[in-house]
């Protein structure tokens, strides 16, 4: 019973995500409802396709569905009455990434899957949502930029699985999970930390090849851009201005 409410509770809080990020995006409040349901059931139903557990979730049990309308309501009614907190979508974000992810890992474990499919399952489901909901934002989804998101959702999934390894109560392996990726997708908010980006680059050359094309390859049919490129097209241009010349 208690993991239920955990899970609704995930619900909660990233169908409240969710609507915010419709109310900053300006949308009316259907689009704002539709927003919030994809980010609060978006991950649970990609793990539950993936794992063949039909009817998904949210169609087996009203529970979600409801908690959707009333975690939506009761956002729309804040935002038009209380001042927002400047991270609330962040912060709200961080915790349904840590409740979600590790809900995801125990279905996935109940369904005696490897514990590499395990991870995958759970980063999917604390993550999946908020994927669709920047997406339909218009935003680069946070999983794709260098901002440590998945990987606090693996570091949590991981000392789950190390806990339930060593017998620890599920109920005692489910909180530190959490906290573990609360903590660290929220300390990486406050310091500011992110992930290294790797670079692709070519030997003796120092700046991007794809830059460079993008500047000296052709709109149409002209070259453009750097000066070789021009002379390059000067002799054309002057060939096709001499057959126009002789052309009777």
């Amino acid at each position: 019973m208690l993991l239920y409410v955990l899970d609704l509770l995930g619900v909660a809080v990233f169908a409240a995500s969710g609507a915010l990020a419709g109310l900053l995006a300006r949308l009316d409040l259907f689009g704002v409802l539709v927003l919030a349901s994809i980010t609060a059931v978006g991950g649970g139903t990609i793990r539950d396709v993936l794992l063949g557990h039909y009817p998904v979730f949210w169609i087996r049990d009203s529970g979600p569905l409801l908690t959707i309308l009333a975690a939506t309501a009761f956002t729309v009614v804040w935002v038009q009455y209380l001042p927002v907190p400047r991270d609330a979508l962040v912060v709200a974000d961080a915790f349904g990434l840590a409740l979600f992810a590790i809900s995801g890992a125990q279905v996935a474990e109940r369904a005696s899957c490897h514990p590499l499919v395990t991870i995958l399952m759970g980063t999917l489901t604390g993550a999946g949502g908020g994927v669709v909901r920047d997406v339909l934002s218009a935003k680069v989804p946070l999983i794709l930029r260098q901002d440590i998101y998945a990987t606090a959702a693996i570091a949590g999934i991981l000392l789950y699985l190390v806990l339930r390894a060593l017998k620890v109560p599920t109920a005692g392996a489910f909180v530190a999970g959490v906290v573990t990726v609360a903590a660290t997708r929220l300390a990486s908010i406050a310091y500011d930390l992110q992930l290294p980006v790797v670079g692709v680059g070519f030997r003796g050359v120092t700046s991007n090849p794809i830059d460079e094309m993008k500047q000296r390859f052709v709109l149409g049919h002209e070259f453009v851009g750097a000066p070789d490129n021009a002379r390059m097209a000067a002799p054309l241009r002057q060939r096709g201005s001499r057959q126009n010349v002789n052309r009777p």
